[in-house]
């Protein structure tokens, strides 16, 4: 080759850098795998089916919230280390050692490039499984595609949200270096253990690692075995069942009511068992309850509880104890943790089958020395002895706190106190601390400590079905549990020693392919990361969400027992003796009053800053990628802004199903079953202004492609919703600024009822788009087209209902899901309700909170005052759209369905070809009766108050539904065939619905059998 060509072909793919007076040759800025193409569906089958893998997996070293997946992690990460063999700036080094490494694990690629870049993507698609990601060839052929994508030097991955270390580990197993940041204590430790002690000390640690765990085991036996004593027949304690007590205030009772949830105690096939109650009535003493266990034939022998919604019900009396006055009392009681009643056992015989039995003498004897024994321990050492940290308040997060747990200690029992002081104690007595090596046994062994806590609370529900104990963080919340479950730690049972401490062992090894490869680990805020400009390839974050986690507060459960555990072993940064606060950017402002500056604008303010600061560490061609998993549109505004104004733009989004499916509850926490991957690129300095209307002429064709994709890779509902933003940001945010003709800024965010755009925001457009978009095609547009109008040519409540379950939709689903009853009872909170939480039974229907329902109403002409009551309710800031059963007095008046459909019939042979509308109430009152079409209007009424009570087609198909429910087939062939001669909307609107509704509904089996009986 000639010096010419060879400068030609150098220069086409590298630039000259002079650095300190060196020179270097750094490629010219190639588009990433991750900006054009991305295997999303492969991705998130092996994310979601990697959250219900336990055995080895990262995640049980220690709880961390709101982990990712490792295998979306893997998966973004080589598409954002490797460049796309489609750009012309790809170096054919590249190239060439792709096409010799891929075949190791899948055929010949083809010749050309296209052929390469999904080569690539398959590649990145199949390591993402769980089971391939320690096999030796895809370890060695990911590492060997990075390396050959930056042969000068090993790329920097930076993040500086860290936490459970999910993003730094796949970075590590990739052969990148890595520096991992955050200023919560806990992630600092198990960041620390995961990617720089367990790498660095291999296999001779979990040697070490068994035999010291076996004699704390050995041990702890010895000190804690008087207060679990085994049953005469050899029968061993695995778990403690209390329930909490309150006494009755009606006058002439004064019962202590054990409040129990439940008085089933097992609902496994082969053993229920349950609990059934006998009232003892004495003269001149309070009633007491008497317990006895039973083997039910039938579920209905078990009778309900003795509480409900926070509110005590009396065995002995009847009467109904108030919510309030059930706080008042364990306030009293702190809590009521120590002042619960033993109600059931459960043991494991020597054979190994479990069992449930109700207390004996023995139980009580042992709790006495339970008690003595914690109180000489206080006398002697308060400070060690006694957990008097502060437990706050956060309203909908931490609720205990009303009920008087108001310190951590207050979350345990006495017994559950001495286990774990224990258990601290012995690690600590230990004298095998004198070398590096030892100092990370004692974090490992602190670890099992602390993940041992979280099963021995006093807020740990008994799971029915499964028969185990359910840990305190179940969800990132502290709510208030009545009965409780007390493990038995010194046995082998979920959440004992030998649970926890084998967990870690089985991630040690898990782990061991990392050896010898470290990472870097940083207690620092990432406003404030120790890293030079200039010096990262890659920013990869799973940012806070706003107001959802506060990790701080959480983390401080754990750091109580760390620092016991610990002592001088450990040296975080704390504030008063628990986790950092100060800096943490969290929205807690309207949580509690000590909180108050955390707001919005603190949060978008500290999130800018962080934005800003990696933006800068980022090196030339650099490129990063921020996770989101958030239904609030107030959160998605917050993150985003905050993106945009530290100066990045968005290049291409990936929704990935990182989470198991689960129903969307209004009162849930906000995670989405995907998380939405923004990948962004520093947006230039001299970004141009965008023109408002080039902007909006663009965004629907760019969010009607990207809904057919994602629709295409079984992406559905309000996982889908969000995952638009993404590609609407692509446009928003490659300028510098968007104005309109008048040159008015658009905002990112702003009032959705605004007219003006400027007013308004981008937002609103985006939703208004994706709302047009989604009810062509679920309602449908030929007939729509024909009649030269669109496809909201149905009424207001046809497109509402038919947007409100099209949101609910589950990603990879059947349809939308329902609100139902959870299995745990989460306590309302007293500043959330405002009034007794108990005073209403959970409502049938869906849910959406309201701001989603409003985003997509407002742009559509969708009035909702005006459907209130009607075919939706708004309560707390969630919508409930009615079950179809729930509108049968409104449609058919104090009639019985069965004398309607009796009207339907007269009405139709007196007048074959007349219009059917029903009673829909109206504020006035409505006549209860089938009414002919010239009584559509109500003569004097206002004309909203009239439009409301004009029947509409949704309503003739609620009425056909409810005729086809209870049998009324000459009725409903009569409306049916009334409304096929009327037009297509009926069955269009119909055939949609029964699109939507789940699968297993009672809504779609009727649905579906009233459009069987369509004449055709």
């Amino acid at each position: 080759m000639s010096e010419a060509k060879s400068i030609e072909t150098l220069t086409a793919f590298w630039d000259f850098r002079i650095v300190a007076g060196e020179h270097f040759l750094i490629p010219k800025e190639c588009k990433r795998l991750a900006e054009v193409d991305f295997p999303i569906a492969v991705v998130s089958k092996h994310s979601a089916r990697e959250k219900s893998i336990r055995h080895g997996h990262p995640s049980t070293l220690h709880l961390w919230w709101a982990r990712r997946p490792l295998a979306a992690c893997r998966a973004m990460l080589l598409g954002l280390l490797l460049p796309d063999p489609c750009d012309s700036h790809c170096p054919a080094d590249f190239k060439n050692k792709a096409r010799e490494l891929l075949p190791k694990v899948q055929g010949i690629v083809g010749p050309e490039s296209e052929d390469l870049r999904q080569a690539l993507l398959k590649f990145i698609g199949d390591f993402s499984n769980w089971a391939l990601s320690t096999n030796q060839t895809y370890l060695e052929v990911g590492r060997g595609l990075v390396k050959a994508a930056h042969p000068e030097e090993t790329p920097l991955v930076v993040d500086p949200f860290a936490g459970g270390g999910s993003i730094p580990l796949e970075a590590l197993r990739l052969g990148c270096e890595t520096f991992a940041s955050d200023l919560n204590p806990v992630a600092c430790l198990i960041l620390k253990v995961m990617l720089e002690d367990i790498p660095r000390y291999g296999p001779e640690l979990a040697d070490e690692l068994r035999r010291v765990g076996k004699e704390i085991k050995k041990a702890a036996e010895k000190e804690l075995a008087d207060f679990y004593p085994s049953d005469p027949d050899g029968s061993k304690p695995i778990a403690y069942l209390w329930a909490r007590t309150v006494h009755c205030e009606s006058p002439n009772c004064g019962m202590e009511i054990p409040l129990m949830r439940s008085l089933w105690l097992s609902k496994k096939v082969n053993r229920k068992r349950a609990l059934r109650y006998h009232v003892i009535r004495q003269n001149g003493h309070e009633p007491r309850i008497e317990l006895k266990v039973f083997e039910p034939n039938e579920d209905q022998e078990v009778v309900a509880g003795t509480v409900n919604r926070s509110k005590g019900i009396c065995p002995a009396c009847g009467s109904v104890l108030a919510r309030e006055r059930v706080q008042a009392q364990m306030k009293e009681a702190n809590g009521g943790a120590d002042n619960a009643r033993l109600i059931a056992v459960v043991t494991r015989h020597p054979e190994g089958r479990k069992d449930y039995r109700t207390p004996i003498s023995n139980d009580y004897t042992c709790l006495k020395y339970a008690s003595e024994r914690l109180a000489a321990l206080e006398k002697k050492n308060a400070e060690r002895y006694i957990i008097d940290a502060e437990l706050p308040y956060l309203r909908s997060i931490f609720n205990v706190h009303v009920y008087g747990v108001n310190t951590w200690g207050k979350l345990f029992n006495i017994r559950q106190r001495l286990a774990l002081l224990t258990f601290s104690d012995i690690v600590l007595r230990f004298k095998v601390w004198s070398n590096p090596e030892d100092r990370i046994l004692r974090q490992l062994l602190g670890l099992c400590v602390s993940r041992m806590a979280d099963y021995l609370s006093s807020v740990c529900r008994w799971d029915l079905t499964q028969e185990r104990a359910v840990n305190t963080f179940c969800r990132q919340a502290l709510g208030m549990v009545w009965d409780y479950a007390e493990i038995v730690p010194i046995t082998h049972t979920v959440g004992s020693w030998d649970s926890m401490f084998n967990s870690i062992i089985r991630v040690l090894e898990f782990l061991m392919p990392l050896r010898g490869k470290t990472g870097t680990v940083a207690q620092v805020s990432a406003t404030d990361l120790p890293l030079p400009d200039d010096s990262t390839d890659i920013v990869f974050t799973d940012p806070p969400y706003y107001d959802a986690v506060p990790y701080a507060n959480l983390s401080d459960f754990f750091i109580v027992w760390l620092t016991k555990t610990l002592d001088t072993g450990w040296s975080p940064r704390l504030e008063d003796g628990l986790a950092p606060k100060s800096q943490e950017i969290v929205q807690l402002a309207e949580r509690n009053k000590l909180h108050r500056h955390k707001t919005k604008q603190f949060f978008e303010a500290q999130m800018k800053q962080a934005f800003s600061h990696t933006r800068n560490t980022l090196k030339k061609g650099g490129i990063s990628c921020v996770v989101f998993a958030h239904k609030d549109t107030e959160s998605w505004e917050a993150l985003v802004g905050a993106l945009i104004e530290a100066g990045w733009k968005t290049v291409s989004s990936w929704p990935l199903q990182t989470e198991q499916s689960q129903r969307l509850r209004a009162r849930d926490s906000a995670a989405l079953a995907t998380s939405v991957h923004l990948v962004c690129r520093p947006r230039p300095e001299d970004a141009p202004v965008g023109d408002w209307g080039e902007v909006l002429r663009e965004l629907p064709k760019k969010v009607g492609d990207w809904m057919e994709r994602l629709q295409l890779e079984g992406i559905r509902g309000a996982d889908l919703v969000f995952a638009c933003i993404g590609p609407a940001l692509e446009i928003f945010s490659r300028y510098s600024k968007v104005v309109d003709a008048e040159e008015r800024e658009i905002p990112l965010g702003g009032d959705p009822e605004a007219s003006e755009p400027h007013k308004r925001g981008f937002l609103s457009y985006v939703w208004e788009v994706v709302g047009r978009t989604a009810l062509e095609h679920v309602l449908g547009t030929a007939e729509a087209k024909a009649r030269n109008s669109t496809a909201g040519a149905l009424e207001e409540d046809a497109r509402l209902t038919a947007l409100f379950l099209w949101t609910l939709q589950s990603t990879n689903g059947n349809g939308a899901r329902k609100e139902q009853e959870s299995d745990e009872e989460i306590e309302a909170d007293e500043e959330d309700t405002g009034k007794d939480a108990g005073a209403t039974k959970k409502k049938k229907g869906y849910s959406l909170i309201f701001d989603v329902v409003r985003r997509f109403a407002q742009p559509l002409g969708i009035h909702l005052p005006e459907w209130e009551g009607r075919i939706i309710e708004t309560e707390k800031g969630v919508v409930r759209l009615f079950s179809v059963k729930e509108r049968a007095k409104q449609l058919f008046g104090e009639e019985s369905i069965s004398v309607a459909g009796i009207r339907i019939e007269e009405q139709a042979r007196r007048d074959p070809q007349m219009k059917f509308d029903f009673a829909i109430k109206s504020e006035t009152g409505a006549p209860p009766q089938i009414k002919g079409h010239h009584k559509r209007k109500e003569k004097g009424l206002p004309a909203e108050t009239a439009a409301k009570a004009v029947t509409t087609t949704l309503d003739r198909v609620h009425a056909a539904m409810l005729l086809q429910a209870s049998g009324q087939t000459n009725a409903l062939r009569t409306l049916l065939k009334a409304e096929v001669d009327r037009g297509a909307d009926f069955i269009r609107l119909a055939n949609a619905l029964s699109a939507l509704y789940p699968k297993q509904s009672e809504e779609k089996r009727l649905l579906d059998a009233m459009l069987l009986a369509i004449p055709r």
